[in-house]
């Protein structure tokens, strides 16, 4: 059964920190691209960056871009968002999701979903 759960969410106030994580299971964690989605209510989802498996190459939303960093340690399962800077508008459920190694994944619907973690960012 593939699963992924995230975890690190919380209430911060506007300039701090936060990492979140996202251990995955039941699929090879090596031949997936690795997205951070997230949802602020009333709003639609928005892809907030992701890391292709195969080069390691990033993206970013140009809301995020210079504050959040994503990484993966393929030896844990493990992916992470480092966000910096944060901002009140970054408020949202974070979600991690996976697919299966796509030539752009930004651009790419994701397969496997998370449960979403809460960030709430105070000004």
């Amino acid at each position: 059964e593939v699963q992924l759960v995230e975890s690190g969410g919380g209430l911060v106030q506007a300039g701090g920190s936060l990492r979140l994580s996202c251990v995955a299971s039941g699929f090879t964690f090596d031949d997936y691209d690795i997205g951070w989605f997230r949802q602020a209510p009333g709003k639609e989802r928005e892809g907030v960056s992701c890391i292709r498996s195969s080069d390691g190459s990033t993206y970013y939303a140009d809301s995020v871009k210079g504050r959040f960093t994503i990484s993966t340690d393929n030896a844990k399962n493990m992916a992470y968002l480092q966000m910096n800077s944060l901002k009140p508008e970054d408020t949202a459920v974070y979600s991690c999701a996976a697919v299966p190694e796509a030539s752009s994944c930004h651009e790419t619907p994701f397969d496997y979903w998370g449960q979403g973690t809460q960030v709430t960012v105070s000004s």
